[in-house]
């Protein structure tokens, strides 16, 4: 069953960075690839491994382009997450847990499509499944380049929309750290030879302020700070890490060139900017518009009505839009609560989403 699939998914736990964590379950997921009659493989990297895997196409199909399934086994969640605070629960058809929205959900149903294709003619499948999604990919969005290339659409198996809908677009997602060295000294003894490396930040961290009130759709979130350590002691280092959402290119590039142009406000204060990850803009398209109408026509196939429309979350789908592949996302099961403790998928709609995913295969 699904949900017995799912469960095991779950318990096996992977935060983003547990390189031991991820790497295991990558083994697992090698194993079912290839036990559904893929040729899988894993793409080293120090944070954790990547999983490339492909199925022939087969019947008068086989030779045609592929098209590209894009997932994630990391989770935002810690381990023992699932003993502390969220245990797995299935309740009144809602399942409950972390990770079964975002997104082993979406590994599942895959997985299943693939067992239901299985006999039919149909192209061929591609799938990257990468380890760092939930930190922007940084490791994998050369793997995500290479892979899209010459693929007929890609689709990626994200939470949808909250009534079904599938994504049609995304906003662009940028994360920067601003780092700040300044010089050490006795706050009240020495405290003109000491240079603020708080003080600094909080300046620039103004100054990103007013780059990003210039814009109407750009969204600035600084999600850490860290620095100092002692009241008597003016703090030698400080960092903030910033997570931008842009809704076009354009945009982003200007933001971003002013960021990483900052100078230090104070004498004797050093400044590093960097961007960690990116996943740029990916705007709507008639490509993509055409693939809905597509996908529309394989829902009802299944009877399901299939629509679609914008999202503010970036995904590794991005990358494929921006690059102009046709592309759409949320092809997993409807839920609620990514990020969130109160994570949960509706049960039903992994069969749902499986037959959707399946009459894609074999439909396109």
């Amino acid at each position: 069953m699904m949900t017995d699939r799912l469960r095991e998914y779950v318990g096996h736990e992977t935060p983003t960075g547990d390189t031991q964590a991820l790497n295991a379950f990558a083994d697992r997921l090698l194993a079912r690839y290839g036990e559904l009659g893929g040729t899988a493989r894993r793409v080293p990297m120090p944070t954790g491994d990547h999983v490339v895997a492909d199925f022939a196409g087969r019947g008068a199909r086989a030779g045609e382009a592929p098209l590209l399934f894009l997932a994630h086994h990391d989770t935002v969640w810690p381990l023992g997450q699932l003993q502390d605070a969220m245990p797995w629960r299935e309740q009144d058809g809602i399942i409950h847990g972390p990770g079964v929205f975002d997104m082993k959900g979406g590994l599942v149903v895959l997985e299943t499509a693939l067992e239901q294709v299985a006999d039919a003619d149909h192209r061929p499948v591609r799938i990257v499944v990468v380890a760092d999604e939930e930190i922007g990919s940084p490791s994998a969005r050369d793997l995500v380049t290479a892979e899209s290339a010459g693929v007929f659409a890609a689709f990626g198996l994200e939470p949808p929309h909250p009534n079904g809908d599938l994504k049609t677009s995304r906003w662009g997602s940028t994360r920067v750290r601003i780092e700040v060295t300044g010089r050490e000294a006795h706050a009240a003894l020495d405290p003109g030879s000491g240079v603020s490396a708080i003080d600094e930040l909080v300046d620039q961290l103004t100054l990103v302020r007013a780059v990003v009130s210039r814009y109407d759709d750009v969204l600035c979130n600084v999600g850490t700070i860290t620095g100092g350590g002692r009241t008597n002691v003016v703090p030698g280092a400080a960092a903030a890490d910033i997570g931008f959402r842009f809704v076009d290119p354009q945009t982003e590039k200007a933001v971003l060139d002013a960021v990483t142009g900052f100078e230090p406000v104070r004498a004797n204060a050093e400044l590093q900017v960097r961007v960690m990850s990116s996943r740029p803009a990916w705007e709507p398209s008639p490509a993509t518009e055409h693939l809905l109408d597509q996908v529309v026509a394989a829902g009802r196939s299944v009877g399901q009505e299939v629509g679609g429309a914008a999202a503010s979350g970036a995904a590794d789908t991005n990358l494929t839009g921006w690059l102009g592949v046709p592309t759409l996302d949320g092809l997993g099961p409807v839920g609620q609560g990514a990020h969130a403790v109160h994570e949960q998928v509706i049960a039903a709609s992994l069969a749902e989403r499986a037959d959707l995913v399946a009459a894609i295969i074999t439909s396109l």
